[in-house]
């Protein structure tokens, strides 16, 4: 194939800034259009990973890495590879926060994303062939940001969570860079600071809901399917009037996943499996309770819901293991507010002489006694000593997850739950923690990050070209991570390490495509699943473009 020079040197799919070899240079006119040296992918990584640290904060960081994103793929993702625990909360959460929040007044260019808007839905079919441009679209990730990670309400500024969603999928996971597509779906927003600001580059008014907003999701996702006939369809900071909705009208339909719902729910899991590896305690024997009812809170306790199903437990005897609290306290079935998420799990005011007494987390905590505490509230410092101290005194080895992020917004700190339960809390955390030394024991603390979870759901669901993604996949995700906890060290993590996030990825996307295969999901055959993971992953490397030329 024939390419000019600036095709070359500004398509970031194709771009080797120096290290285009004197061949490529002489066949495609780039010389005299670079500078004489010619340098390795190597040498190219340790100049920009340098850059890097020149940065004086992670905002800085950021910036700088999406600037190297917008020129040259390979050189991206080879330097995201290497340092991929320290890069992740710089690519991803908690400083994608600050970047989605200053998004309009950042703009520098549009990061391969598609901008659909409801005001123009005419525009969808040919927004994403052009966004496409020829390419074999296998992965989607699309937000209509709403819900986005603690902040709420940020319309089409939430585009970049589906930018950084897709780079930790090619990072961790080797999903190939070429075939992803980052979409925003602009049905308005509701942040009256966006709507003021005129730098704002959505739709300035309010958000569309009902009929229309269905009917514009709608019409995206029929397009979608058609352009790009294998598509895995992950849905993304959803608004809670809608995330269930949505997951529960195509996900028996087409190969779709939400991670809000389902993606924090399997990392709970693991982290629950990991958790009981050390205590040695059985699932079925722990009563849950969620503090935050909202899209992840009852998303993650429908999970784990699950999981006391599959254990052999029968369905009315499972859900009196589950509690859910939010802002009114523990969800009663009386209460005509609740979603048909939170209504699964209510409770009757019968089983409690104190019913109505029962309007914090400390007073359900002292009436329920969960051997599980659970943080999606977004309500910072809300896991108190003395609800804690509460909890530990009447279960051995309490296990607690403050999920809540960014870390302005977490229930708890690591530190305060090993010191208050005297190390015997099991922690995993929604930000990463470093280690606690507490009375000679150093706890590594697992971060129940998403990332652990979906990048090889999402590489395993498509080696497999899997129909859809069922729930008995998303339970051997599960359990591929828990079983990794070694419950032998002292103070061991109830989660892998994001530092080996690449091979841990590996390891979920063989358990999803074993599974989708022995259900008979696979669209075409597959003998070995392990060499089909293999062979579906993307590796960072440069390749002779003068092959192209000669052919």
């Amino acid at each position: 194939m024939k390419y000019t020079p600036q095709q070359l040197l500004h398509d970031p799919f194709l771009n080797k800034g120096t290290a285009f070899s004197q061949a490529e240079r002489d066949a495609y006119g780039l010389n005299g259009l670079l500078p004489s040296a010619i340098q390795t992918l190597d040498q190219q990584v340790r100049q920009a990973y340098a850059q890097y640290q020149s940065k004086a904060n992670m905002l800085e960081q950021r910036l700088f890495l999406m600037q190297l994103f917008n020129t040259n793929h390979v050189l991206y993702y080879k330097l995201f590879s290497e340092h991929i625990a320290e890069f992740m909360p710089v690519v991803y959460d908690p400083t994608i926060a600050d970047t989605i929040e200053n998004y309009s007044a950042l703009f520098v260019e549009p990061q391969n994303a598609t901008y659909l808007s409801i005001d123009a839905q005419d525009d969808i079919e040919a927004a994403l062939k052009h966004s496409a441009n020829g390419r074999d679209i296998r992965l989607i990730v699309v937000s209509d940001a709403e819900g986005i990670l603690g902040i709420g309400d940020w319309g089409t500024q939430g585009v970049d969570i589906a930018v950084g969603k897709l780079m930790v999928y090619t990072a961790a996971a080797g999903i190939d860079p070429s075939q992803v597509l980052p979409v925003v779906l602009d049905a308005g927003t509701n942040n009256q600071q966006l709507l003021d600001d005129d730098l704002y580059l959505g739709n300035r008014h309010k958000r569309v809901y009902g009929d229309e907003y269905h009917a514009f999701v709608d019409k995206f996702v029929a397009t979608a399917e058609k352009l790009f006939p294998k598509l895995y369809l992950h849905f993304e900071d959803f608004g809670r009037a809608n995330a269930a909705d949505i997951l529960d009208q195509y996900k028996d339909q087409i190969t779709t996943f939400n991670d809000d719902i389902q993606g924090t729910g399997i990392i709970v899991l693991a982290g629950m499996l990991g958790a009981l590896n050390i205590s040695k305690q059985k699932m079925t024997d722990q009563v849950y309770l969620s503090y935050g009812a909202g899209t992840a809170g009852a998303g993650i306790a429908a999970r784990v819901y699950e999981e006391f199903l599959q254990q052999g437990m029968a369905p009315e005897e499972a859900k009196k293991h589950f509690y859910l609290v939010d802002k009114q306290g523990l969800l009663f079935a009386d209460d005509p507010t609740l979603t048909p998420a939170q209504r699964r799990f209510a409770r009757e005011r019968s089983e409690f002489a104190n019913a109505d007494e029962l309007t914090t987390l400390e007073a359900a905590v002292k009436a329920i006694h969960p051997t599980v505490l659970v943080g999606t509230s977004t309500q910072p410092g809300t896991f108190t000593e003395s609800i804690v101290k509460e909890m530990a005194a009447h279960t051995d080895r309490p296990i607690i997850f403050p999920l809540s992020n960014p870390t302005k917004l977490a229930e708890a700190t690591a530190a305060d739950l090993i010191t208050w339960t005297q190390g015997k809390a099991l922690v995993a955390t929604g930000i990463p923690a470093a280690p606690v030394a507490y009375n000679g024991v150093t706890y590594e603390i697992g971060q129940a990050n998403n990332a652990l979870v979906y990048p090889g759901l999402g590489l395993g669901t498509i080696a497999a070209a899997s129909k859809l993604l069922t729930d008995d996949m998303i339970s051997a995700a599960a359990h591929s991570l828990g079983g990794i906890v070694d419950p032998k060290q002292a103070g061991a993590a109830v989660l892998p390490p994001v530092t080996k996030l690449d091979a841990f990825s590996k390891t979920v996307a063989v358990a999803v495509a074993k599974q989708a295969v022995a259900d008979g999901l696979n669209q075409e055959p597959i003998a070995d699943v392990a060499q089909a993971v293999a062979n579906a992953q993307w590796h960072p490397e440069y390749h002779d473009l003068t092959v192209d030329v000669e052919k």
